[in-house]
């Protein structure tokens, strides 16, 4: 089994964001605290497509999970 471990700046490429560290702070400011009711793939500064990735991949546990996971917490 391929245990990939993801990092932030390869999630945000993956999501269609800018990756570097200086965007990926100011995605974080800007976005939390989201609320603790609202599920991370639910929060609505994402577009559709993000959404979906977001949800499939953590509802799959595929290996995107664990980080989504991190930015789940990062933004709490």
């Amino acid at each position: 089994m391929d245990a990939s471990h993801h990092r932030f700046s390869e999630l945000f490429a993956q999501l269609g964001l800018p990756d570097d560290d200086a965007s990926i702070g100011a995605f974080i400011r800007r976005h939390r605290p989201l609320p603790p009711d609202v599920l991370l793939a639910q929060a609505p500064f994402w577009t559709p497509a993000q959404a979906a990735l977001l949800g499939d991949e953590v509802r799959r546990d595929a290996d995107w999970a664990e980080v989504i996971d991190q930015l789940n917490l990062a933004l709490r």
